[in-house]
């Protein structure tokens, strides 16, 4: 365990944002999300939780040694301190974490901070320098008693709406998607903020909702109602505008074929077998491709079906026609290792080392680290108060409220 600032911050010493530490008063998953990412670019990102912890740590199964894998998804790099701000004790140390930090990233729900003088106008007011994230369900005006579950943002959006087939029910994503999208639109927001800040010398206030997050990533679907009125509805897994896009059945399974302009399609027809059918006034176009689309889908899978996905998959890879086999998370793991993305990356050091996904993002100079693995309730409480008594403060002190 690390008894000092030096220890405390050395692995994040050489990352792209090295010397930026952020309070991180959130729990679940997007602020966590942002706050790994931000803390796997080199920033020092202090986790307060409460004497509970973090509620994903009880989201169990699966678990390794005990531990949530929920939980450690989104959690490594971090250093865990508990807090219990009905403390007039313990509300003193998160102010003086806070007053050392260059941002307060919360997910609270709004008003539910401003008890403990930590809301918007209270944190503006007394760290004008602070930039404060503040990641809400709904917004904070009339959706602000909402709760902030991805799977109602999934609802409300209309993504549940346009996901599933035609003849069945609406059906949500396999992970929280907007969950995760809202994260990184915090993540880019704070990085904004910090930029801004150098220029102007002055924080603010950051806000991102659930809700605005998922219509913003519904994007063709949400502007084609913004723009023209067009309702979206469930067509499985097909594309709305393109064709031949989604999965077609060969001889033993499906193969998912992406045809996104008119010479793919071409090349796509000509390793078929069939080169006629691009130049049949049905399917010239994308247009007209879509507006005969099941005709052919037959033509298609009727040549598809005299060799097995993987064959085709390495017939048209040959020729970059965009597709692939559907695979489970088990393969999709293992085909990014095979292509030599090495996905899978060891967070931690010593005893204390545990596999997780490593961040997308590669810098050619600057680096991203995997240093710690996900802490352990309250792990780091001891090293974080003496970081405290060694840490200047950050920015200057307006009023206290």
């Amino acid at each position: 365990m690390a008894e000092n600032l030096e220890e405390l911050v050395a692995s994040t010493a050489s990352g792209p944002l090295a010397g930026i530490v952020i309070a991180d008063f959130t729990r679940i998953l997007a602020g966590p999300y942002a706050t790994m990412l931000l803390a796997d670019m080199g920033a020092t990102v202090i986790k307060v939780e409460s004497t509970q912890g973090d509620d994903s740590r009880q989201w169990i199964p699966p678990a390794r040694d005990g531990v949530s894998t929920y939980y450690m998804a989104v959690n490594r790099n971090k250093q865990s301190i508990t807090l219990d701000l009905k403390s007039p004790e313990d509300l003193e140390t998160a102010y003086q974490i806070i007053e050392r930090a260059d941002v307060f990233i919360e997910n609270w729900k709004p008003g539910g901070l401003k008890k403990f003088g930590l809301d918007p106008a209270a944190v503006a007011q007394r760290w004008p320098q602070l930039i404060h994230a503040s990641i809400t369900g709904f917004g904070s005006a009339g959706g602000a008693n909402m709760p902030g579950y991805d799977l109602l943002a999934q609802a409300l959006s209309g993504m549940m709406e346009v996901t599933g087939s035609p003849d069945g029910p609406p059906q949500r994503s396999g992970v929280a998607i907007f969950d995760v999208v809202t994260g990184m639109h915090v993540t880019i927001g704070v990085l904004a903020a910090i930029q801004e800040r150098h220029s102007s010398g002055r924080g603010q206030h950051v806000e991102v909702d659930l809700l605005s997050s998922a219509l913003s990533s519904l994007v063709n679907q949400t502007s084609g109602y913004a723009a023209i009125g067009n309702v979206p509805t469930r067509q499985g897994n097909d594309h709305p505008s393109l064709f031949p896009y989604g999965p077609f059945q060969a001889k033993d399974r499906e193969l998912v074929i992406c045809c996104g302009n008119d010479n793919q399609f071409g090349r796509l027809m000509a390793q078929l077998g069939r080169p006629d059918v691009a130049q049949d006034p049905q399917y010239l176009t994308m247009q007209d491709r879509n507006a005969n689309r099941e005709s052919l889908r037959v033509i298609i899978e009727q040549q598809l079906a005299a060799d097995t996905a993987k064959a085709w998959f390495d017939t048209l890879q040959a020729v970059q026609v965009p597709c692939a086999p559907i695979l489970g998370i088990d393969g999709g793991v293992e085909f990014a290792t095979k292509i030599g993305l090495e996905p899978v990356v060891e967070a931690g050091q010593g005893d204390t080392v545990v596999p997780t996904i490593k961040n997308p993002i590669r810098f050619s100079r600057t680096k991203v680290s995997y240093d710690k693995a996900p802490p352990a309730l309250g792990a780091d409480s001891e090293s974080v108060r003496n970081w405290i008594t060694e840490q200047p403060v950050k920015h200057q002190t307006g009023t206290h409220v």
